[in-house]
């Protein structure tokens, strides 16, 4: 069942119930954030202006990923603020255990589990996006998935859609630290571009029509294929892949062969989340 509705921001800690796995109805306290000390993200306060946020409040775009030569990729903003669609349920059908939906963003997947009964929990640096889930009736912190995190070690599934496999700039980084967050047998999903050999590393910003631009960071951009050798050299193998509604999904377990799968590596990357669920794999202006 749905727990109550809650947020994270600077202030006081929220209480998750019902919602962490192997936890009952026992309450969860979440670590206030002390803008002091969790480095850019808490710190920065140009969210409130940034066009991402602003775009979130309205649900309309368009918004785009930009680079400083001019390159341009629309963000399908209207899709990630309306109802969870039918590609989309097709890949919450397969979701084992606890969700963890990373990058939730607007929330449409979060509200989607959580209106089905499934335990689920999103998480975002955006207050906006974090705001826009709770008033869904959704559960979510305002957390970094390189944060220390609720119910590590317990997630039945990890979430990786939207673009969102590009969070951090280093696909191995947040592989690893999927690896642990989720339960022994746990199983993530990731949705990854059309192009299945595209493997890139690029410093974007958000920008919408009216020009505003957000500060710069660092993602990355995978297809299928470039997304397996990664993950077969963080110890994952590929359980299924499958195409639906034009998007490409790839869902992987971690190897369960100590001997051969690499540990796990802690790898703190702060401004993992800077960006927002880029989509599609081809710019539409380039300078």
């Amino acid at each position: 069942m749905r727990g109550p509705r809650v947020g994270i921001s600077t202030g006081a800690a929220p209480r998750l119930r019902s919602v962490l796995p192997g936890a009952g109805a026992r309450a969860y306290e979440a670590p206030a954030r002390d803008a002091r000390k969790d480095g850019p993200e808490a710190t920065d306060g140009t969210w409130s202006a940034d066009p991402y946020a602003r775009a979130l409040r309205t649900g309309r775009g368009p918004l785009f990923l930009g680079r400083a030569d001019g390159w341009l990729l629309p963000l399908e903003l209207e899709r990630w603020c309306a109802a969870a669609d039918a590609v989309d349920l097709g890949v919450l059908r397969r979701c084992e255990g606890a969700v963890l939906d990373v990058g939730c963003g607007p929330g449409r997947l979060v509200a989607a589990l959580g209106a089905r009964g499934r335990r689920v929990l999103g998480i975002d640096v955006s207050d906006a996006a974090v705001a826009r889930t709770v008033a869904l009736g959704g559960q979510a912190l305002r957390r970094s998935v390189f944060e220390s995190l609720p119910g590590e070690g317990r997630w039945g599934t990890a979430l990786l859609l939207d673009g969102n496999i590009g969070i951090g700039g280093d696909p191995l980084a947040l592989l690893d630290r999927t690896s642990q967050l989720l339960s022994r047998d746990g199983l993530l999903i990731a949705e990854t571009v059309t192009d299945p050999d595209l493997d890139e590393r690029v410093r974007v910003h958000v920008t919408d029509a009216r020009g505003a631009v957000g500060d710069p960071f660092p993602w990355a951009r995978l297809g299928t294929a470039a997304l397996l050798r990664h993950a077969a050299r963080a110890g994952w193998v590929p359980v299924d892949q499958w195409t639906a509604g034009g998007r490409c999904f790839v869902a992987l377990r971690r190897r369960t062969t100590r001997t051969t799968a690499e540990p796990p590596k802690s790898t703190a990357v702060t401004s993992s989340q800077r960006a927002r669920k880029p989509s599609g794999d081809r710019a539409v202006a380039e300078a």
